[in-house]
């Protein structure tokens, strides 16, 4: 399947430990795929809620299309997350637990439909990211010794 990557929540991966993810289409209006398509998305704020059984993207900052004139849409505005039922319900069942939390981590375009990455994810510690960052260096210092000797 053909997927073009449009944009990626770098901090999420940083910030969280993510538990499990899934794939949601988007319920957008119609100047807001063109801006999709042309790459201007940013989910550096963004977060998503369930209320009603339903799952909404918060704050993602989508930016006016140009040539919509006063068609346009809201930037910042909620938008509806198309989930089954039964994803709606395992996501509220693991945010009820203490610390769990639902970000996004990319959105991306797939046979011409517009889809968000989603994740539950659990807070990571000041340690836990420090630990991260050391674990890395480390890997990549290997790395480096391993191709000065070939």
């Amino acid at each position: 399947m053909n997927i073009k990557v449009v944009a990626t929540n770098r901090k999420a991966r940083h910030e969280y430990f993510i538990l499990d993810t899934y794939e949601a289409g988007l319920a957008l209006q119609g100047s807001e795929i063109k801006s999709i398509r042309s790459g201007k998305i940013s989910l550096a704020e963004a977060y998503i809620t369930i209320d009603n059984f339903e799952a909404w993207l918060v704050n993602a900052y989508i930016a006016p299309y140009d040539q919509a004139s006063h068609f346009n849409h809201d930037p910042t505005r909620p938008r509806k997350l198309l989930l089954n039922r039964a994803e709606i319900n395992r996501l509220w069942n693991q945010v009820r637990q203490k610390g769990i939390t639902i970000v996004p981590l990319r959105v991306y375009l797939k046979a011409g439909l517009a889809k968000v990455e989603i994740a539950s994810a659990k807070g990571k510690k000041l340690y836990d990211k420090r630990a991260v960052i050391a674990r890395r260096d480390t890997e990549r210092e290997i790395q480096r010794q391993l191709r000065r000797r070939e």
